[in-house]
């Protein structure tokens, strides 16, 4: 079996690629998110879990973005010119660079726009549902200390 090194975990491939500072502020943002609901019912809690099964994540925008892309270009290579295959060509690409690597040009700009990973959301889920009481028999007092724990666990 060849081990590929360079190939990061799927869960960690995006924020691997993205820089610091703006992992440090989602972050802070999920935080904030979390904290909003501290001394919320279990109602709103359930309420903010299913907005944030809506919410739209890095691959889920990167893939909707390939699929428009592709979509015009291939239109646009029947009816005016068959250079507009190449830009097909380059979006698949970055696509299948972004499967295996976790980078393509548009990241970057993703990540600014506060685009989370599904990795990012789960760990504001699985907080809330610490908050709402689903978890009782871990021994944690505080809802950031459980997402601290999360996160560790991650790496």
């Amino acid at each position: 079996m060849i081990k590929m090194s360079f190939i990061p975990p799927t869960t960690k491939r995006v924020e691997k690629h993205t820089n610091e500072k703006i992992n440090n502020r989602i972050l802070a943002m999920t935080i904030v998110n979390i904290n909003k609901y501290k001394n919320s019912s279990p109602e709103d809690i359930t309420k903010r879990i299913i907005e944030l099964r809506k919410e739209w994540d890095t691959e889920r925008f990167l893939e909707a973005n390939a699929a428009v892309i592709v979509f015009i270009s291939a239109i646009f290579t029947i009816l005016f010119n068959i250079n507009w295959a190449y830009l097909i060509l380059f979006v698949s690409f970055f696509l299948l660079y972004h499967a295996v690597i976790g980078w393509c040009p548009p990241l970057p700009l993703i990540r600014r726009l506060n685009f989370r990973t599904p990795q990012e959301i789960n760990r504001e889920i699985m907080t809330l549902k610490f908050m709402r009481g689903d978890f009782n028999d871990l021994n944690y007092q505080e809802p950031l200390d459980f997402l601290s724990k999360l996160i560790i666990e991650e790496k």
